[in-house]
């Protein structure tokens, strides 16, 4: 078993191929070679009944043994035997033999159905092998017989052309069976190299091809199946590693923004406690240090108020677009109304603001969040950039996105800060932002809430002075 196995599937399968075409082409080949004999001894008997009859009927069958002895032919034994097996004459004897001659087989055959034959049988009175033919005519047997020579048994022999034929047809078989084991044998060693790599788990992203044919197309088919297997099991390994990853991150993102919030919580609620301790400690404080110290409560607890709405909106979306429902607006429409909004304070402020947006630029999104990111880029313009003028314009509008252009003319910012403006509660100057009422989440407020509505901004310094900001919104 362990031989066998080192021989390839294909070289075994040509082997039993090459055993099954000699059987069959033997069997063939001794059919056809005990047909002829039978063919060749059935002509030689006919002749030699032929003489047979000749002597029987020449003088008739009481004159038959002297007939037999004027029917001389070289090599010819002629023997003349009555019913009882006495061998009347023989040709080829100096004495007649004595016994039974009943046994031997023309004999019997002739006596049972008036003629036959055997071949190649050795003579028990002369030693020598002959075909014996009998014919029984009234009381009178004739046997004629001829050596059983080598011309004889040739003549006996089937034709060489024969035996080349087969030998011909045997090779051409076991040639195609060769080319055809080959090729079947290429499409198991394939497979069994698909097996193995594939029981030991490898990543199979494609195989040398299979031939064109059934089973190479089968062969093919298997193939490609556990690719595409592979590639669905990776790409769900690689979906479930992403989603873990977001949890951690949205997990991490939590923790963080409850610990920022608890500490942006501290600075107001100290200040109003401090404020609130003073006003009861001191009943008879003066009116306007009283009223101070109210004001100043009611500064945090507006700042306390923006931050736990800021905290709300953003909790919102990063909860992401199940929960928060859109639909068709105008970018347009919304930023003139919020302009409108802000136009009051820009105006305290010293501040003036360009909107030039005045084509339709409709988007699938939230009216609320596309409102609170224009809300928040002015109001962090006004609080922070230091500039004069605000302007909205639009860039590039294709069926597929739309680009807003959003920037002041202040002093811009660090370049080390670039990269963290839209970080949760990051700030360039702390102090004064918190002086400034601000809550630290504005800008990520704007990154997340474009982000909902599948589109990006970027930020950089203008070489003219201030702060761009380039917003690309998702029509679909």
């Amino acid at each position: 078993m362990a031989s066998s196995n080192k021989i390839s599937y294909a070289h075994r399968l040509f082997l039993w191929l090459v055993v099954y075409s000699c059987l069959l082409g033997g069997s063939m080949i001794v059919y056809q070679y005990f047909r002829e004999r039978q063919y060749k001894a059935d002509e030689f008997n006919e002749a030699l009944q032929v003489v047979n009859a000749h002597i029987l009927s020449g003088y008739g069958p009481g004159l038959a043994v002297d007939f037999a002895r004027e029917y001389s032919i070289d090599d010819l034994r002629v023997s003349i035997i009555d019913l009882h097996g006495n061998v009347l004459y023989d040709n080829s004897l100096d004495s007649l033999p004595y016994g039974d001659h009943r046994q031997r087989e023309e004999i019997a055959s002739a006596l049972l159905c008036g003629s036959g034959y055997s071949v190649r049988r050795v003579s028990d009175t002369t030693g020598d092998t002959y075909f014996y033919s009998a014919r029984r005519e009234g009381d009178f047997i004739v046997r004629t017989a001829v050596p059983y020579s080598v011309t004889l048994l040739e003549l006996l022999t089937p034709g060489k052309n024969f035996l080349w034929t087969m030998f011909a047809i045997i090779a051409v078989v076991c040639t195609i069976g060769y080319l055809a084991t080959r090729r079947l044998g290429l499409h198991v060693s394939r497979l069994k190299d698909f097996a193995a790599r594939a029981e030991r788990g490898e990543r199979i992203y494609d195989t040398t091809p299979f031939p064109h044919d059934e089973l190479g197309d089968i062969s093919s088919n298997i193939v490609r199946l556990y690719a595409k297997l592979q590639q669905a099991i990776s790409d769900r390994d690689k979906e479930h590693a992403a989603a873990l990853r977001e949890e951690k991150n949205k997990i991490e993102i939590k923790r963080r923004l409850t610990g920022n919030i608890n500490h942006e919580l501290k600075t107001p609620l100290a200040s109003m406690s401090v404020c609130l301790e003073s006003i009861i400690a001191h009943e008879d404080m003066p009116a306007a240090k009283r009223r101070e110290f109210v004001e100043r409560c009611f500064i945090n607890c507006e700042r306390l108020r923006k931050l736990l709405d800021d905290v709300s909106l953003i909790t919102r979306l990063d909860e992401g677009g199940d929960v928060i429902t859109k639909e068709v607006i105008n970018i347009a429409d919304v930023v003139r109304d919020v302009c409108d909004d802000l136009s009051a304070m820009a105006a305290e402020r010293g501040f003036e603001i360009v909107n030039r947006l005045d084509t339709p630029l409709p988007v699938k999104g939230n009216r609320e969040i596309i409102s609170s990111i224009f809300t928040n880029l002015i109001t962090n313009a006004l609080s922070y950039s230091g500039g004069t003028m605000v302007e909205i314009i639009s860039g590039d509008v294709s069926p597929q996105r739309v680009t807003v252009i959003f920037r002041d003319n202040g002093a811009g910012v660090g370049e080390e800060h670039i990269g963290h403006i839209f970080e949760r509660f990051y700030r360039v100057d702390k102090g004064r932002s918190r002086r400034q009422g601000g809550t630290g989440l504005g800008l990520s407020i704007v990154r997340n809430g474009i982000a909902l509505h599948h589109g990006s901004i970027t930020a950089e310094n203008l070489r003219s002075g201030g702060l761009q900001f380039t917003m690309t919104f998702s029509r679909n």
